[in-house]
């Protein structure tokens, strides 16, 4: 992989991460580790070099993210109240959906409120 198509995609993930306001010491950190990665990494005969690049940031954002799997903690007592907080076009309201779904699925009886004390028409 050559240090023009390294420098390419990583100025594109960090043009992406930024519009999505991750912020900037997360990003530059993000991009350095993709770019460390990229070079000692020899490309690999199933994937071309933009593929392999696309695994390598998969791989961080898994690492940035966690790396594992976690389970839900039910209170006690009912209820659970989980609260999901974001920039407004964020996915919690999608989330929240998913969630509840998923949920119902599990046996449980979710009830999902808006608090939306800005927007009040969000609510419907």
């Amino acid at each position: 992989m050559s240090e023009a198509d390294i420098d390419a995609t990583a100025r594109e993930i960090r043009i992406a991460l930024l519009e999505a306001d991750v912020a900037l010491p997360v990003v530059r950190a993000f991009i350095a580790n993709v770019k460390e990665r990229a070079r000692g990494v020899e490309v690999s005969q199933a994937l071309n070099p933009a593929q392999q690049v696309v695994k390598i940031v998969n791989e961080e954002l898994v690492a940035i993210l966690g790396g594992e799997t976690r389970r839900l903690r039910f209170a006690k007592t009912a209820p659970t109240v989980i609260m999901l907080a974001g920039l407004q076009g964020a996915g919690k309201t999608t989330l929240a959906g998913k969630l509840g779904l998923w949920l119902k699925g599990q046996g449980h009886s979710p009830l999902l409120v808006a608090c939306d004390l800005q927007r009040p028409n969000a609510v419907n």
